[in-house]
């Protein structure tokens, strides 16, 4: 029998303390009540937990069936693929331009979707767009029929959180629809550039319409000059003729010299040169109008040209002030001469309509006066036409090149000529135009042009 180790004292050890029966089954309810409390807890935490799942579940069920939605309704082609060159993802646009299905696609690598010469470029793209992403790279992917369908490629890389490459997004729009959209924006540029061709026609015969009265009376006057001249040289013949008659006759001196006074011959030859320089005068006059009437009314391409600017202006003033009832006094600032290589064509038309503009502004005045200003500045010349009248409205201010837009009445304005002017200024000159009321009243149009024009 083994016996227990002796104490100090050398007595035998005291067994351990019972509980008392009552004292044991308190202490065991307690650690059951406690051990059921925990359970509560843990079951409670688990039933939120699995909320809380529930919904992540539905919060993620929802996003992927978005991204599938934006993937789905994507025009363009999509595809992801890992850092690997491996195939992850497709969207729908790509599976109908290859014709393939996502279950075929999914895997192969990247390089097996593009034509052979291609296909080593885009073995490389994964690598590539670690450095910078690629823009509009035009490469051919092939079909399940085994044809070439050229698209324009995006691809930029797709990074995990800590920055190192997983993979490369690719996207690109088939290069058939690129083409015929652009050949739709060149066909819709082309109306825009025949309709504005037309406005400009359209105008330059409304303001040829205004001054149809001026042009008549210029007309006239060397017309009628010559067919005077005409008649002159008509009655010139003929005693001329009867006097040569004479002479070939034979007659005697005496007779000659009685017939030489009766048809003033003497008068006759002083005269006849200062009739013809007179008739070939007026003649090149009517030629210069009909010139610069079909410089101003044709519709033609015009080389850049030296041009005397002063020369324009004033000939721009003598039209606009042929056919006024009542002519406005003029201001005008110009110098002598001062010449630029420019469009005369264009510049006159410009000039026109500003000064009819200011004209037409200052209708309702009793003393209309028109301020017309030329200086240089630097590489450029201004011009300033102002009138006297009302001004512009402020609202208007910035409408006024606007085409179609008028405050006139109708019937007195088609709204087309300063928006000619701003188009001929600026696209076919190079130039600049401006609008401004002026300080001490009236409308100020302010036109710049460079001296040496760059484009037309």
């Amino acid at each position: 029998m083994v016996e227990h180790p002796s104490t100090g004292s050398g007595r035998r050890a005291s067994p351990p303390r019972q509980l008392p029966v009552p004292a044991q089954l308190a202490l065991s309810e307690d650690a059951w009540i406690d051990v059921i409390r925990r359970m509560d807890e843990v079951y409670a935490d688990l039933v939120r937990y699995q909320l809380d799942l529930e919904e992540k579940n539905v919060a993620l069920e929802d996003a992927q069936r978005f991204i599938d939605s934006v993937l789905s309704a994507m025009s363009d082609v999509l595809i992801v693929a890992g850092a690997d060159g491996r195939i992850q993802q497709v969207n729908n646009a790509l599976l109908r331009l290859l014709g393939s299905t996502r279950e075929a696609l999914l895997g192969r690598r990247l390089s097996e979707l593009f034509a052979p010469g291609a296909a080593q470029l885009a073995s490389t793209l994964p690598h590539a767009v670690h450095q910078a992403a690629i823009l509009d790279c035009e490469l051919e992917l092939i079909n399940s029929a085994g044809e070439a369908v050229p698209i324009a490629l995006n691809c930029t890389a797709r990074q995990e959180a800590d920055g190192t490459l997983s993979g490369v997004v690719v996207t690109g729009r088939p290069l058939g629809e690129l083409r015929q959209a652009y050949r739709q924006l060149h066909e819709a540029h082309e109306q825009l550039k025949t309709a504005q061709q037309q406005l400009v026609q359209s105008e330059k015969m409304a303001s040829l319409g205004r001054l149809v009265a001026g042009v008549a009376h210029e007309l006239n006057n060397p017309i009628s000059f010559v067919f005077a001249n005409m008649h002159s040289l008509q009655r010139y013949g003929e005693r001329l003729q009867s006097y040569l008659g004479l002479l070939h006759a034979g007659a005697g001196p005496g007779e000659l010299a009685a017939a030489r006074r009766k048809q003033r011959v003497d008068e006759t030859l002083a005269d006849l040169g200062p009739l013809i320089d007179g008739s070939l005068e007026g003649a090149q006059r009517v030629s210069d109008i009909v010139q610069n009437l079909r410089r101003f009314a044709t519709p033609q391409r015009q080389s850049a040209a030296a041009v005397d600017v002063c020369r324009v202006v004033r000939s721009a003033l003598d039209w606009v002030c042929r056919g006024l009832r009542r002519r406005p006094r003029i201001a005008l600032d110009v110098p002598e001469t001062l010449e630029i290589l420019g469009y005369e064509g264009h510049m006159q038309q410009i000039l026109i309509n500003l000064i009819q503009n200011a004209v037409d502004a200052m209708e309702d005045l009793a003393e209309p006066l028109l301020e017309v200003e030329l200086a240089t500045a630097g590489s450029e010349i201004l011009l300033r036409v102002r009138d006297h009248g009302a001004g512009i409205a402020e609202a208007n201010l910035v409408r006024v090149f606007d085409p179609f837009f008028t405050t006139k009445e109708v019937g007195k304005g088609t709204g087309l000529g300063l928006y000619v002017s701003y188009g001929l200024a600026t696209e076919q000159c190079g130039g600049r135009l401006q609008a401004r009321n002026h300080p001490q009243g009236g409308a100020e149009f302010t036109l710049w042009l460079p001296r040496e024009v760059r484009h037309g």
